[in-house]
């Protein structure tokens, strides 16, 4: 393998670095810091965040790894921080030592500084995924070599690391990745929307938009912008004028079976300007979009049998995208729901719960906001577990009902996170009551 060629940020080469968490981002930035030639130390609090093998590979490859609670020994002669996803910036502030010497950088931003291809970067409270997802096809179906990553899939740093060629870098980014970048510059950005979220990391939704508006902070003259029209006229601080902006109207008829729903109209329309800006018509884009398989635990039919279908939307972590879910399907719906609360408004949802859902099982931390929300509103009932939720629901089940799992909420009272919250569905779905699917119940998306 070829030397790493760092193009811009403070030189790694020699420095003493401190990871701050041993997830796969954190991971993947200790070990694209140790190959760039620093001396890293990796820190996690959870003695059970890695297994013997993760252990071994570190400490072979001399990646130092301190388990527990982080305190300011931890940060001794570190010279550059990097922090893994939703850990707070504040908190590690604190424990620096002659901290206004010691630069704190994100994943996203540490990797950007190797990267040479031209970067999309799609951020937004809702739909990043799915655009991302649909990006990709439609790229690669032009002969197109891309790699997509970022906050879905495969860190930046681990495809920096391993230099895989790519004609073009794919991102979903979030807050949290976006907060402490400062070089980090995307020739096509994209802001899908912004809604309430994530008030259970950022101080504010103030603090929360303006990590998001990160995403332009470095964008320049033949860079562009994509954004909701319904933003035309608003200032926003990090986008230049001089910033080619292209906004999404949600008019463009694409079609796409496995993308129902306004929402997805509008996921469509912003993934084809994207393209657009590499040469990709819109015919070329709606082509590609009608072959697209779709995304698993996004609006994802696992299953149907005895005419009731099997809906997993894990990802919808946000109400937002649990009133999207709610409105791409004119069918009656048993709606799975409930997790970890960070942030919404549960009552604004009730004329919608009242119009299309049948049955409310809810399950997890956050009973009570929705059970007060929407007690009269259906019948509604309340398990501490998804299982027993599911068998409850599912109880109630009748031909041509589709079973949703929309939480509304992060999994991380009960789950790893969202995608093993829905693999759990899944895998329950799929041993529901044994039979043959009738296809002519299958509802019919609300379009």
């Amino acid at each position: 393998m070829k030397s790493l060629t760092q193009k811009k940020g403070p030189r790694l080469q020699g420095k003493r670095v401190a990871v701050v968490g041993a997830g796969r981002s954190g991971l993947a930035s200790a070990r694209l810091a140790q190959a760039a030639g620093a001396g890293v130390r990796l820190l996690e609090q959870s003695a059970s965040a890695l297994g013997p093998e993760d252990r071994e590979q570190l400490r072979a490859s001399g990646i130092e790894l301190r388990i527990g609670e982080h305190v300011a020994d931890f940060f001794s002669d570190a010279e550059l921080v990097i922090l893994s996803p939703g850990i707070p910036k504040q908190d590690i502030l604190e424990l620096l030592p002659g901290q206004e010497k010691i630069a704190v950088y994100s994943e996203l931003e540490m990797a950007s500084w190797f990267v040479s291809e031209p970067i999309i970067a799609v951020t937004g409270s809702n739909g990043k995924t799915t655009t991302v997802s649909l990006m990709a096809d439609i790229l690669e179906s032009r002969g197109w070599h891309v790699f997509v990553g970022g906050n879905i899939g495969t860190p930046l740093s681990e495809y920096v690391r391993r230099q895989e060629p790519a004609d073009l870098v794919v991102l979903e980014v979030s807050s949290f990745q976006l907060q402490n970048t400062s070089t980090f510059r995307p020739s096509v950005s994209v802001f899908l929307n912004f809604s309430l979220n994530h008030l259970d990391y950022h101080r504010d939704m103030q603090e929360y938009w303006q990590a998001k508006t990160m995403i332009f902070q470095n964008q320049d003259r033949g860079d562009t912008a994509i954004l909701p029209v319904e933003w035309q006229n608003r200032r926003i601080g990090q986008l230049k004028d001089r910033v080619r902006k292209m906004y999404v109207t949600g008019e463009t008829e694409f079609s796409c079976p496995k993308l129902p729903g306004l929402h997805n109209r509008r996921n469509m329309e912003a993934a084809a300007l994207a393209c657009g800006c590499y040469g990709i018509d819109k015919d070329q884009a709606a082509a590609a979009m009608r072959t697209y398989k779709g995304q698993s635990h996004r609006l994802q039919l696992v299953r149907e049998v005895d005419g009731v279908c099997f809906v997993n939307d894990s990802k919808a972590t946000t109400m937002e995208a649990q009133e999207a879910a709610l409105k791409s399907f004119q069918a009656p719906i048993l709606l799975l729901a409930g997790g970890r609360y960070k942030g919404g408004q549960p009552e604004r949802l009730s004329g919608l719960i009242a119009e299309r859902v049948k049955a409310v099982g809810l399950f997890g931390e956050s009973r009570e906001l929705f059970a007060e929300a929407w007690k009269d509103r259906t019948s509604l009932f309340w398990e501490p577990t998804l299982e027993r939720a599911f068998q409850r629901l599912t109880a109630l089940a009748t031909n041509g009902d589709v079973v949703l799992l929309s939480p509304g909420t992060s999994s991380f009272d009960l789950f790893e996170d969202y995608a093993q919250r829905g693999r759990v569905f899944s895998d329950l779905a799929r041993g529901y009551r044994a039979g043959t699917a009738d296809s002519s119940q299958k509802p019919e998306p609300d379009r």
